[in-house]
């Protein structure tokens, strides 16, 4: 790795941990922009946000393909099919930047049509059904995520990212144009490997940086290890494993709320403070002379008094007349 190198893999490093910074720092706004986008400062806003937190999960993960890139422009041999004079071909750091930011238009223009085709048609459909079908449409997200994971195009996608050359082998394209195509198919490929994760994020609500950094270390797995593919097929384990139980009620889901999950309410110590609470409610219906807890009122209780007396009033003038 020669000195350029160093500083394209610093300063990768360095926008992806500003880009985490940004995206923390307009979450709740990330999130509101995303439950009502109804106006274009709505959606543009949602835009720059997802587009910086592409940018904080993605780029750890591409530094491989920039890099190899980086070598192959520079390189001043014309033996290969992928090799190029660099002084006949263009400005180098305007194509080191046209290829990165059409890998990161892509991924605007993915958040854009999940937000807008998906996320807001199903916030509206989902506010007219009871909590059992949306949990149902929650889950078979989850599923569906997860067995994408054991797709062939998901194996496609994904031997691109984790293979660059061979990108490079097939989709290269000289000059700047080049680098504009060469960007855009290299995001392409990412999306088809990555969507279900993001897909859910948006139809879900699972926005915070922790369920980010999640996917994120998925991602990066999957990208960085010889065998990732088994990395995204553990994950898919996790989502339809995960979806299976939301849709059986075991599971539950606060879509839009930072993504929490929740355990169902059927647990032995919620039973037990439920069956109580039944328990409080019958004694309630008791009749009016006694109170919640089973005592007797005190209207009662000073009748009962009151009753006392007088017999023990007779008792003493009935002694008192046998004495005479």
């Amino acid at each position: 790795m020669d000195r350029l190198q160093k500083i394209l893999l610093i300063s990768l490093v360095s926008i992806s941990a500003a880009s985490w910074l940004v995206s923390q720092a307009f979450q709740v706004e990330m999130m509101s922009a995303m439950m009502a986008p109804y106006n274009a400062l709505s959606v543009t806003l949602f835009a720059a946000v997802w587009t910086a937190g592409m940018a904080a999960m993605m780029f750890p993960a591409i530094s491989p393909v920039v890099l190899l890139y980086n070598r192959l422009i520079k390189n001043a041999s014309t033996g290969g099919p992928v090799m190029e004079e660099l002084q006949n071909k263009g400005s180098y750091s305007a194509r080191m930047v046209l290829f990165v930011g059409c890998y990161l238009l892509v991924w605007a223009l993915t958040g854009l049509a999940l937000l807008l085709a998906w996320s807001l048609p199903l916030n509206g459909a989902l506010a007219a059904v009871d909590v059992r079908t949306a949990a149902a449409v929650y889950g078979s997200i989850l599923v569906i995520a997860g067995a994408y994971q054991f797709s062939p195009l998901k194996s496609k996608c994904l031997g691109y990212c984790e293979s660059p050359m061979s990108l490079f082998m097939r989709r290269w394209r000289s000059g700047t144009a080049g680098a504009v195509t060469m960007g855009a198919y290299h995001g392409l490929y990412c999306v088809g490997c990555c969507w279900p994760y993001f897909l859910l994020m948006v139809a879900l609500g699972w926005m915070d940086i922790l369920w980010m950094a999640l996917f994120a270390g998925i991602i990066f797995g999957e990208k960085m290890l010889s065998r990732g593919i088994w990395v995204a097929r553990a994950a898919g384990v996790g989502l339809a494993i995960t979806g299976v139980m939301v849709v059986l009620g075991a599971v539950n889901i606060s879509a839009g709320h930072n993504g929490m999950i929740e355990m169902d309410q059927k647990m032995p110590g919620i039973e037990m403070q439920q069956q109580e609470d039944s328990m409080n409610d019958n004694q309630g219906a008791m009749p009016s002379g006694t109170d919640d807890g089973g005592r007797m009122s005190g209207m009662d209780m000073q009748d009962n008094d009151g009753s006392t007396e007088d017999q023990n009033d007779k008792m003493q003038g009935m002694g008192g007349m046998n004495m005479q």
